[in-house]
């Protein structure tokens, strides 16, 4: 899929803003680590409200999307510069089958949404003790 980013994606590939459904989405900046227990996925989303976020999990596929909703009357606002977007947000990550989809949550506080996708049982390390005999 076009609008899908790969996790390991180059920095210098990732784009501002993505073509979706036939109009302007934006891309929220994310960052993603890898834990042993889990991905933790973090995201700026400055005014965004958590009801105007929606998350899917399906078949390896994560997505985000929403709204970021106006500060002022759009059409009574005189902009001198506007660099604080509105209107919808889009990502989407390849993030493969090995994420425990019922234990996934979010929280979003001052802007910043942390999403935590614990790894499944069955992929997480293991360590192997060795026996002497």
């Amino acid at each position: 899929m076009a609008n899908e980013t790969a996790i390991k994606k180059p920095e210098s590939e990732i784009t501002r803003t993505e073509h979706t459904r036939d109009r302007m989405a934006y891309t929220p900046q994310v960052d993603i680590l890898e834990r042993d227990e889990e991905l933790l996925l973090v995201a700026d989303l400055p005014g965004v409200r958590a009801e105007d976020i929606d998350i899917r999990y399906e078949q390896g596929l994560l997505t985000l999307q929403g709204r970021v909703e106006p500060r002022q009357d759009e059409a009574a606002t005189n902009y001198l510069l506007r660099e604080y977007g509105v209107g919808d947000f889009y990502r989407s990550f390849r993030v493969g089958e090995g994420v425990d989809s019922d234990k996934i949550r979010a929280e979003l506080k001052n802007g910043v949404m942390e999403l935590h996708l614990p790894k499944a049982e069955a992929i997480k390390p293991k360590k192997i003790t060795v026996r002497s005999q």
